[in-house]
């Protein structure tokens, strides 16, 4: 069965689908068979891994118009990713999801359908703390904080601290963190405050690996290919690429000895 990691922070422009796109392709380039759901209704995970946002896909789902299994697509570049595009029709889900019975659990009912197709299933949620969100966050194993190293980035982390220990209480006890991933970094000394406040407040829940701002990573998604496929010398596919080895090690079952 997969693991489900959701990829969270109500602020935008901190390299969350950026970092959903490369992790899940990077994943998927270390054997791992993944898949990616894009639950933004911006639909940029799903262009930038160049597919067609105007196609069926989660809010279909949601509203039970089609089934999961139905509607995921198959990536031509990398052989062991699939993607559950998403559309601007999402940006209804938050009103549809509220009237709906057993309400919190519908998007956990769509990945349980499929989750025993992959090895991992990465989630990436929409800015916003809303009732999609919270689904999503009901779904999922645990959650991965993308943090821009910029003091602002810091200051809305603890709303979604407050939600995320929210639906642990009442939706989903077994979420986890799954760690903070530093992102947009660059030698600097407001930079290098942020990266050591993270360190020292969150311990070992921040990832070693850091993402450093780089052209070469902004570039990627406008060609519909995650960075390691656009260019594979640039820095950003280095850190990505290490990022996911770092994911996987963190994911290693321990071995049971007889």
């Amino acid at each position: 069965m997969a693991k489900v990691v959701a990829l969270a922070n109500q602020k935008g422009g901190v390299g969350k689908t950026t970092t959903a796109i490369n992790l899940a392709a990077s994943v998927a380039l270390l054997g791992k068979k993944v898949l990616l759901i894009d639950a933004d209704p911006q639909a940029n995970a799903t262009s930038g891994l160049g597919f067609d946002i105007n196609l069926a896909g989660i809010y279909e789902c949601i509203v039970g118009e089609c089934r999961a299994e139905d509607v995921i697509l198959h990536s031509e570049d990398i052989k062991k990713l699939w993607v559950l595009p998403s559309s601007i029709n999402l940006v209804a889900a938050d009103t549809e999801l509220s009237t709906m019975e057993n309400a919190h659990h519908i998007v956990k009912g769509i990945v349980d359908s499929v989750r025993d197709k992959y090895d991992y299933i990465f989630i990436d949620c929409s800015p916003s703390l809303g009732f999609t969100t919270v689904n999503i966050l009901t779904a999922a194993d645990s959650v991965l904080v993308p943090v821009q190293c910029e003091y602002l980035a810091l200051e809305g982390l603890s709303k979604l601290l407050n939600t995320i220990k929210m639906v642990k209480s009442r939706l989903n006890p077994e979420l986890a963190i799954e760690g903070f991933v530093l992102t947009m970094y660059m030698r600097n000394k407001l930079n290098n405050q942020v990266v050591g406040e993270v360190r020292e407040h969150f311990g070992e829940m921040a990832y070693e690996t850091i993402i450093q701002r780089n052209i070469r990573l902004g570039e990627a998604p406008s060609h519909g290919k995650p960075i390691m496929l656009y260019d594979a010398s640039a820095t950003g596919a280095v850190n990505y690429l290490n990022l996911a080895r770092e994911f996987l090690k963190r994911n290693r079952k321990p071995s049971t000895q007889k």
